[in-house]
């Protein structure tokens, strides 16, 4: 065990009314698993964390933090808060490699989970350990979804994904990939085949446009598209990003990683309005990622951006408003462009089934608990809340979770 993880440990107060679970959208009972790991019960440790979070492993990584868990310890008010991160992620990883649940198939409660991001392989654990037959259905090669495809390596480790799927194999779970679920198989195929419940956590994977005059270019890509696999595009020594979210982050950084010799991120806005993380900024500066700020684009050339500057003003009501300054259009040179400005989610389920409502941004609607509008049929994770944290979808997950076991409990009673 590293030594910092004991002395991290070791400076757990063990308080009676923990700020850092509160702190945890999932509640991750950070005191009792410090405290099993300390007293040589490291296995105990692990289930707890895995049996609340079967995606601890991963959420130790990529979770904001310095904004949940660790910025809620009470450490940190007067000096540095327990590193929790450290602690979950070594006995996740731990745990992972020794857990050997084998739970009993109830091949008459038969659900299937089409997408296999955090939402999609949260529930099939959680349904797998109560016993169901569980198939995911996933249109990649891979499992993983936003996890496998839309973070950097230098984020999260593939080989963890690999790990998670050798456990989902191990408690049962059936894994059909390269299966798109909509233009051949449709939901009405998965009741016709005994699938009690469905569950759709299909992510968002159609990219946001700008909207404006160039952007079909062979210079210009779309962030979700490049992180798929970056080793395909050749984007030349100088990058442009548009977009200042956490995407954007992991794009300008990729593409350093991968030979780019300039990345610059351009935002219509200030830093103080910029939508990524802060700890994700200043991981892209330290990684040498230039910023250009108040410049909002308006058309891209051969030779890269056509911008204009902004500003933001105080208007007669008294709201901040951002406004182009007159005159001030320029050229910004880029060999590439990459625009990151969110994604939203494809058609091809809706499309091809009936009693799904969507919204006006294409998500699903669902109510408290993740039930659509079509009996039967469930749905959380990004299709539901568009882009949002991997520990966002776990919390809402474990919601859908009791709603489909009352749900086919209930219908096996009564047929």
């Amino acid at each position: 065990m590293g030594r910092h993880i004991i002395e991290e440990a070791k400076k757990c107060l063990q308080c009676k009314n923990p700020k850092c679970k509160e702190g945890c959208p999932v509640n991750t009972p950070i005191n009792e698993i410090i405290n099993l790991l300390l007293d040589g019960k490291i296995i105990e440790s692990g289930e707890k964390l895995f049996l609340n979070n079967p995606l601890s492993v991963v959420c130790s990584l990529v979770c904001p933090h310095e904004s949940q868990c660790e910025g809620s310890c009470i450490l940190g008010k007067k000096g540095s808060p327990v590193q929790v991160s450290s602690i979950e992620n070594y006995i996740s990883e731990y745990y992972l490699n020794v857990m050997n649940l084998k739970p009993i198939k109830d091949i008459n409660k038969k659900v299937a989970i089409i997408g296999s991001g955090p939402a999609g392989i949260t529930i099939a654990f959680l349904l797998a350990l109560k016993s169901y037959d569980i198939t995911i259905f996933e249109a990649h090669d891979k499992i993983g979804g936003v996890l496998r495809y839309g973070i950097p390596e230098f984020r999260l480790p593939k080989n963890i994904l690999e790990k998670l799927k050798e456990k989902l194999i191990q408690i049962g779970v059936k894994i059909r990939p390269n299966t798109l679920i909509g233009p051949h198989i449709t939901i009405d195929d998965l009741f016709r085949d005994g699938y009690k419940a469905v569950f759709i956590g299909t992510g968002v994977w159609k990219p946001n446009t700008l909207g404006i005059k160039g952007e079909s270019l062979g210079h210009v890509h779309y962030a979700i598209d490049y992180l798929k696999n970056p080793d395909v595009y050749n984007l030349g020594d100088r990058v442009c990003i548009i977009g200042a979210g956490n995407v954007a982050m992991d794009v300008a950084r990729t593409a350093l990683r991968n030979g780019s010799r300039e990345v610059y991120v351009m935002y219509r806005k200030g830093e103080n309005s910029v939508t990524a993380r802060k700890h994700e900024i200043e991981y892209a500066k330290l990684d040498g990622v230039k910023f250009e700020f108040y410049k909002n684009p308006v058309e891209i050339v051969d030779e890269g951006i056509k911008y204009v500057k902004t500003k933001e003003i105080i208007d007669e009501q008294g709201k901040e408003r951002l406004i182009s300054i007159e005159g001030s259009e320029d050229i910004f040179p880029a060999d590439s462009i990459i625009i990151a400005i969110s994604q939203g989610p494809r058609t091809n389920i809706v499309s091809s089934t009936t009693g799904i409502d969507i919204n006006n941004r294409g998500l699903v609607v669902v109510d408290a608990f993740g039930r659509t509008t079509r009996e039967g049929v469930f749905a959380s994770g990004d299709v539901v809340t568009g882009a949002k944290t991997v520990v966002e979808a776990v919390k809402f997950s474990k919601l859908v979770v009791e709603a489909i076991d009352e749900y086919v409990t209930q219908k096996l009673k009564t047929s």
